[in-house]
């Protein structure tokens, strides 16, 4: 199935625009997963977990979440991740406070994004 990447880490978009279709959106966290969430009501399928990696929402500022290129039909269990992704992120986000990230952390962050990323390609 072909890919395609949903991301707000320019690491990604850099690296992978060329090979993979990549929406580099320069929006939160939430916001990437609220765009996701519009892809897959218009069918695309969840390829990745939104919520993958042991970091938590409010403790990252990047996410890149990646989808099936092909549209079918809405994808129910898609759905229901990327639905229960965006409630739990913003019991984080909204709740518990984001944090804030001094340069040096950012950058070392979308390298985090990008590690995941390239496991998840690579499988």
């Amino acid at each position: 199935m072909k890919q395609y990447l949903i991301t707000n880490n320019s690491l990604i978009y850099k690296k992978y625009s060329e090979e993979y279709e990549v929406d580099y959106l320069d929006v939160s966290y939430m916001d990437i997963l609220k765009y996701v969430r519009d892809k897959i009501h218009s069918g695309h399928i969840l390829l990745t977990h939104p919520l993958s990696g042991s970091i938590k929402p409010n403790e990252t500022p990047y996410k890149t979440v990646i989808i099936s290129k092909e549209k079918r039909n809405l994808d129910m269990k898609s759905l229901m991740i990327i639905e229960d992704s965006i409630s739990t992120a913003d019991k984080f986000i909204n709740k518990i406070g984001m944090r804030e990230f001094d340069l040096k952390s950012s950058e070392d962050f979308k390298v985090i994004d990008l590690s995941l990323v390239e496991e998840s390609i690579k499988r």
